[in-house]
């Protein structure tokens, strides 16, 4: 996998809508710490765009973003947030130029889109924090996310899961949110489970979906491939009046627990505020003991 060059002080970051539309939320505290990281700023023209609930039209959304990705001087492209619609957009994108040099692509949620497709070129981007959280995100979000953009020595220690399946292995960190990753499957933008290291997480489902879209990725061979899985945040689930009998940890616990592979549930990271950077593409290695669980990034 290609790691685009890390950050430095004078760099340019770009701020860019490629979902839902970004009219009420303020950027200002976004910019003040990028530019309290010695950054430049630049504000894309989808952002104040209004097409009902996306930042404009999708050829408006696309055209933003190619030009972020065509412009040298952009260091890294910043999505202010998800919601839907960035599959609407990914196939009138040209990653030629972004190719021969190539940057960070950053955000999670409905970014996954662009982070599954990425890694299907062979690039890595960045899973975490978007503009529209970082008012409330806790501050060791914030720091994972500068020491990704700037190439720091990036791990996590998180205390023990009574869920958690002990081990330890070694892989490629692939995956995102789970309804994007499932609405994904078949297409061109697919990832590849094959000995890779799966993180999951969601926002607002009913659990009966959450089921669904965990069988859907065991009927595709998808877990039975992979050499383990880390479980973030299941944030907000919903259920019927007749209740499903389960809550997402337990869906997800259920259906791989034929797999002998380690598994961490809980993991900060998703719709929370401690929302910790992920280098997706990158080599990692989670260890799992009952004293806890450690995931580090390969320098």
């Amino acid at each position: 996998m290609i790691t685009p060059s890390y950050l430095k002080k004078g760099d340019t970051v770009a701020l860019v809508a490629t979902a839902r539309k970004n009219i009420d939320n303020n950027l200002q505290p976004t910019i003040d710490l990028l530019h309290s990281w010695g950054l430049e700023v630049v504000i894309g023209s989808t952002i104040g765009l209004d097409q009902n609930q996306l930042a404009g039209t999708d050829a408006q959304r696309a055209a933003d973003f190619q030009h972020q990705l065509d412009n040298p001087n952009i260091k890294a492209i910043w999505c202010v947030r998800g919601g839907y619609g960035t599959v609407k957009m990914i196939d009138l994108l040209d990653f030629t130029a972004f190719k021969k040099a190539p940057k960070w692509i950053v955000g999670f949620s409905d970014v996954t889109v662009l982070h599954n497709h990425l890694n299907t070129m062979g690039f890595q981007s960045i899973h975490g924090l978007m503009p529209v959280t970082i008012p409330r995100a806790t501050p060791e979000a914030i720091s994972s996310m500068h020491k990704a953009l700037f190439g720091e020595k990036l791990s996590y220690e998180i205390g023990p899961d009574p869920k958690n399946r002990m081990g330890t292995a070694t892989g490629e960190l692939v995956g995102g949110n789970l309804s994007i990753l499932y609405s994904l499957l078949g297409s061109p933008s697919a990832i590849d489970c094959q000995d890779k290291i799966l993180f999951i997480e969601d926002l607002d489902e009913y659990l009966y979906h959450i089921d669904r879209m965990m069988m859907n990725l065991k009927r595709n061979g998808c877990l039975e491939s992979l050499k383990g899985i880390v479980v973030g945040s299941m944030t907000r689930m919903n259920d019927n009046d007749i209740p499903w009998g389960k809550d997402a940890l337990e869906i997800v616990d259920e259906i791989t627990k034929k797999y002998n592979i380690p598994m961490i549930f809980n993991f900060p990271a998703g719709h929370i505020r401690d929302n910790r950077a992920l280098i997706m593409g990158s080599q990692v290695t989670i260890s799992v003991t009952p004293q806890g669980s450690t995931l580090a990034f390969e320098p």
